[in-house]
């Protein structure tokens, strides 16, 4: 799935600082001050649609005891994982990501009646239109001890997505930096440093569920679109 990026034309908050070299005590020599400066902060931001779906399931099984849930939950966790793969998911992208056998009590915490055994795979899904099917064919094997933890969206390759962020995010810083220097009176110089943040991305879609064997309809997913921001600071000297 190929990726569309949009520039917002919204505009967004910008800081600065703008440092003047202090006047009080005795003078000093000019060389040996301090450059006066002003410092920007500013963020670009890019909106695309996702081309990869993380699909966070699994199975839980209660048993008696813990061989017996290990066992059955093992069992259970293979045929997903085999379903998951004839539904068209690659091999490297099928990754176990939680195992766990834990005592199971009843509600009030006081009388054991087994094990909890849960066994958690991480598949990653490139072709959308597959993707409620993918999640349908693994329900049917586990049936009611299926869970589907959590599904979430990225880029296969953000690269242009960052690279367009991150470009949009200097010139607004430098935009910024221009209009305080006029504002103030005073000359725009070299640019003395400029730092990058991490990139980060809007929230991911997500949801904890158990889904019923019985279900004939596969699950909708649409991929939606998802922001890339990348926040830059620049420093330029002013005289």
């Amino acid at each position: 799935m190929r990726a569309r990026t949009w520039l917002l034309p919204t505009a967004l908050a910008v800081g600065f600082i703008m440092t003047l070299p202090g006047t009080a005590g005795a003078a000093t020599n000019d060389n040996s001050r301090d450059p006066r400066t002003i410092t920007v902060t500013a963020t670009g931001l890019v909106r695309g649609t996702p081309d990869v779906l993380e699909l966070t399931i699994g199975v839980e099984t209660h048993e008696r005891s813990a061989t017996e849930g290990l066992n059955r939950n093992s069992t259970l966790a293979r045929k997903v994982i085999e379903a998951l793969k004839a539904a068209g998911v690659d091999d490297d992208d099928v990754q176990t990501s939680y195992l766990s056998v834990s005592p199971d009590y009843n509600n009030d915490g006081g009388t054991f009646e087994g094990y909890v055994v849960s066994n958690i795979v991480t598949a990653s899904l490139r072709d959308f239109d597959k993707a409620g099917e993918v999640i349908d064919a693994a329900t049917k094997i586990a049936g009611d001890e299926i869970i589907v933890q959590g599904i979430s969206f990225s880029f296969d390759d953000d690269a242009e997505l960052v690279k367009t962020a991150r470009t949009d995010a200097v010139k607004r810083a430098r935009a910024q930096a221009q209009q305080l220097a006029d504002a103030a009176d005073v000359n725009l110089g070299d640019l003395l440093s400029i730092t990058e943040d991490t990139p980060s991305y809007g929230p991911p879609i997500a949801f904890e569920s158990k889904l019923s064997a019985t279900s004939d309809a596969a699950a909708p997913i649409e991929p939606g679109s998802q922001d890339v921001n990348v926040q830059v600071t620049l420093v330029y000297e002013i005289t």
